[in-house]
């Protein structure tokens, strides 16, 4: 997002560009956090939910499935921790590498590819199972932290003469996405009770980031029933797939005929 409008404010002349987008994301991540409770609520009503009586086990779920319970210790923090430095630091060298070719992606693109390497690869070796719960756990506090951030970090004063705009541009934004999810993903997802969490998650990453479809998620889960097949489906969709096509569909917009006369 910086660096796309570091490119528009460089290359094009776009006054504010970076602080544009830091401002629309962040009031993205805020609407997409609002509307996906609503939305997934209204799409509960239509169908039959598994409810939380079914998921009291004593053994944690997921798709850890252990053969015993697992606490969290400060040496397993270390070992999870060590992982995602490990990911941070071959993500990142990769995409030194991939710098300047037509395969250049996102630094965190590349991070969540050799996450998803790193984990796959040590289960099917046997080397190392990671713990899910644990990493469930970092994650939530991540996302607490990078949501204090951005809302503290963003300077509304720099964009008052475009406030109208933007707000008109983030309202049928809203609306629209809104109404995708009702009517496109909930139906194309199978219109059942994974379609409506899936359609809550929709709406925080349409809207705004990955982690915000999470938030979504697990608060509908929390109240109406475990979905795996959503925490399996938005995270991978979100975090990863739809950022390659984004790398895309960036360039072949940037390489529109009126771009490259400017």
């Amino acid at each position: 997002m910086l660096r796309g409008g570091a490119t528009f404010s460089e290359k094009f002349g776009l006054a504010s560009a970076s602080e544009l987008a830091m401002a629309s994301a962040t009031f993205g991540l805020v609407l997409g956090g609002l509307i996906g409770g609503p939305v997934a609520r209204l799409l509960i009503s239509r169908v039959q939910v598994p409810g939380l009586e079914q998921e009291k086990p004593r053994l944690p779920k997921g798709f850890e499935q252990p053969n015993k319970e697992r606490s969290i210790t400060s040496f397993s923090l270390v070992e999870t921790l060590a992982l995602i430095a490990v990911s941070l630091l071959t993500g990142s060298l990769l995409n030194g590498w991939l710098q300047g070719t037509a395969f250049e992606l996102p630094t965190f693109v590349c991070v969540l590819f050799v996450g998803v390497v790193l984990r796959n690869g040590l289960s099917a070796l046997g080397v190392y199972q990671v713990f899910e719960r644990e990493v469930s756990v970092l994650g939530n506090v991540s996302l607490s932290l990078f949501l204090a951030i951005a809302l503290m970090s963003l300077k509304l004063w720099d964009l008052a003469s475009l406030a109208l705009p933007i707000f008109i541009i983030l309202a049928v934004q809203t609306l629209v996405m809104a109404l995708f999810a009702i009517f496109v993903t909930f139906r194309m997802m199978g219109s059942n009770y994974d379609a409506a969490v899936l359609a809550a998650g929709h709406c925080g990453f349409g809207l705004g980031a990955t982690p915000t479809a999470i938030a979504n998620m697990q608060a509908v889960t929390q109240r109406y029933g475990p979905s795996q097949i959503a925490f399996l489906v938005v995270p991978m969709v979100g975090a990863f797939f739809i950022d390659i096509i984004n790398v895309i569909v960036i360039k072949l917009y940037l390489a529109l005929p009126f771009f490259a006369a400017a």
